[in-house]
């Protein structure tokens, strides 16, 4: 997603992992051979894995975290304070199988992911979900499987990983859990990488990470 960290940045994480990015302008494209075949401006870049345990409620709990995750400044510059649905900007999905790797010694491993056809259900029911939760046309795709060139500017950046236990509570979020889904958000609006986990008990803390703002 484009724009300030924490102001204009956007973050998200699924059961099934992701990544998220943040761009100011159109910057999050992505291209198949010669082709461009997906592209947003400003918003978010979701870099979506799916493990082969990922059920449907842990997939609309993601969903719901991604939109609702308040990442972005206000009007009035306070930091965290809007979604990516209050600021109105786009969501840029690609499947990514490799999230889901389990490294053994030096080589990646990749037989957590969920295989071929039911995870492509899987991430198109993912999909549903977003542009049901949100607005259809702010929800973009790239080409589930394909070998795919991913151009992302990543403002600020800002990198936040999100986690969800198959036993999630909807009323009670009990943050990072170990070997559970994933998602990360990276801002690219600014110059200076910061990584955030927010655990349960950093939560009430977030308003005090020092990330530059955007100009």
């Amino acid at each position: 997603m484009i724009g300030k960290p924490g102001v204009d940045s956007p973050v998200g994480w699924i059961t099934a992992s992701i990544i998220i990015t943040f761009c100011f302008s159109e910057i999050f494209y992505l291209i198949v051979g010669d082709e461009v075949v997906s592209s947003i401006g400003k918003g978010i870049c979701v870099l979506v894995g799916i493990s082969r345990d990922d059920t449907t409620k842990e997939s609309d709990i993601l969903a719901r975290k991604i939109l609702n995750l308040r990442i972005f400044d206000s009007d009035a510059g306070k930091r965290w304070n809007k979604n990516v649905m209050d600021k109105k900007y786009e969501v840029l999905c690609v499947s990514q199988f490799t999230l889901e790797c389990i490294m053994k010694g030096n080589k990646p491993d990749f037989h957590a992911a969920m295989g071929g056809e039911e995870s492509q259900t899987f991430y198109n029911n993912f999909l549903e979900k977003l542009k049901s939760m949100y607005s259809p046309e702010k929800i973009k795709d790239g080409r589930f499987g394909a070998y795919m060139q991913v151009n992302i500017q990543n403002d600020g950046p800002v990198t936040i990983p999100i986690e969800i236990d198959s036993s999630f509570d909807n009323n009670r979020d009990k943050g990072y859990k170990q070997n559970k889904k994933k998602a990360t958000v990276n801002d690219s609006s600014s110059e200076t990488i910061a990584t955030l986990k927010i655990s349960e008990s950093e939560t009430n803390n977030v308003d005090d990470k020092k990330i530059p703002s955007q100009t």
